[in-house]
């Protein structure tokens, strides 16, 4: 398989991509608009090369990283939605053997026949190295659509150990977003979506001042200037709720967006997604009214662990809510209506058979981390 991937191609082939040119101390970088398809048709991920190769600064270049399959699947699905976008470069590096600048076109070629030559020396596959963006490009595979142009950096003549710098620089010292801004910024979108949806209820929520997580979730993933104890991230809390939501969420969001209907659950699924017929029924309020009721019939079964701030107190926290939020479905089972909608009088009966006092929602009986947090929703789902 290795030896027919690096069969040089019969036939020259030239791809002409507009693009400008940028001086930077590394060197010339040229700047270009690459469609999809010419993108794939110049770039290959040998992953097996990593174990044949005694260098170890080849090592960290991103063609030699194994590819996340995983992460290629949710792509393949995601440049296939209705406002699919890769607004940032890719970056690959080309010998400068077969990359030539044309100043007064502005236009750059690549080419499997080297400068100097006059017939292919490579196959046109193995013409790019990248340096970031091979699981996007691996997503692009997936592309159905007509056209999908890709902004892309390319390095001409770099060697490798520069080459292993500028890998290095964009993966080790780019700052991911934080993800409870990121769910923040769904708020801006017009259309509806599990996302908008979920970061809706936590803004109610927070914002009530008769809600019991009255100013208690932390916006952005950072302390909000004024508050002393805001023990539930905005991510945590999404999170948490849109599997309620939605199986899909991305899918779901898409499909808003072209304008087409949701499905709603059938009696099955609805045990496992309680507020997914809320939602598509454009009923918010309602899954506000839930969780308003359900975290209140928490707070005043466990009055003094719900207001305490000491660490050793894990019901407020993120693992008692979690823990509390997972076992919904429990509860929502419980009661025996599928509707998602559990009465407040039914969910202070649950409380009160929950073996549990103020004092033993403790470090010691629930361990920090997932396991406490699992420790606790066995529990909440031993009750009858």
């Amino acid at each position: 398989m290795s030896d027919q991937l690096n069969l040089v191609d019969p036939d020259p082939v030239v791809i002409e991509l507009e693009c400008l040119r940028a001086t930077q101390p590394i060197g010339d970088v040229y700047i270009a608009s690459v469609p999809h398809d010419e993108l794939v048709k110049i770039t290959h991920f040998d992953v097996r090369r990593v174990l044949q190769e005694d260098r170890d600064v080849e090592r960290y270049l991103g063609i030699q990283r194994p590819l996340i399959n995983s992460r290629v699947d949710g792509l393949q699905k995601y440049v296939n939605f209705f406002d699919a976008s890769f607004p940032t470069a890719i970056i690959i590096a080309v010998d400068e053997k077969f990359a030539e600048y044309d100043a007064e076109k502005k236009t750059i070629s690549l080419s499997n026949v080297p400068r100097d030559g006059d017939r292919p020396e490579i196959p046109i596959r193995n013409i790019a190295r990248v340096l970031d963006g091979q699981h996007r490009i691996a997503g692009l595979r997936g592309f159905t659509g007509d056209r999908f142009d890709l902004p892309v950096t390319i390095f001409v003549g770099a060697d490798i150990a520069d080459q292993a710098h500028i890998f290095a620089t964009v993966n080790l010292e780019q700052q991911k977003v934080n993800k409870s801004l990121a769910y923040d910024l769904y708020s801006l979108s017009k259309s509806r979506s599990p996302q908008k949806t979920c970061h809706n209820v936590a803004v109610v929520l927070d914002q009530d001042k008769n809600s019991p997580l009255y100013r208690r979730i932390k916006r952005l993933g950072v302390a909000t200037d004024g508050r002393d104890f805001e023990p539930i991230s905005q991510a945590t809390f999404v999170e948490a709720l849109m599997k309620f939501v939605s199986s899909e969420p991305k899918v779901d969001r898409d499909k808003l967006l072209k304008g087409e209907r949701l499905e709603k659950a059938d009696p099955d699924l609805i045990w496992k997604l309680p507020f997914r017929n809320l939602f598509v029924e454009e009923k918010d309020v309602k899954i506000v009214e839930v969780v308003f009721n359900y975290y209140s019939a928490i707070k005043e079964r466990w009055p003094i662990a719900w207001a305490s701030t000491d660490r050793g107190n894990m019901l407020n926290r993120t693992n008692g809510f979690r823990a509390f939020m997972r076992a919904y479905r429990h509860v929502h089972e419980l009661h025996g209506t599928p509707t998602g909608v559990v009465p407040k009088a039914f969910m202070d009966e649950f409380m009160k058979r929950v073996p549990l006092e103020d004092k033993d929602f403790n470090i010691e009986n629930f361990k920090p981390g997932t396991s406490g947090e699992s420790t606790l929703h066995n529990v909440l789902i031993d009750v009858q």
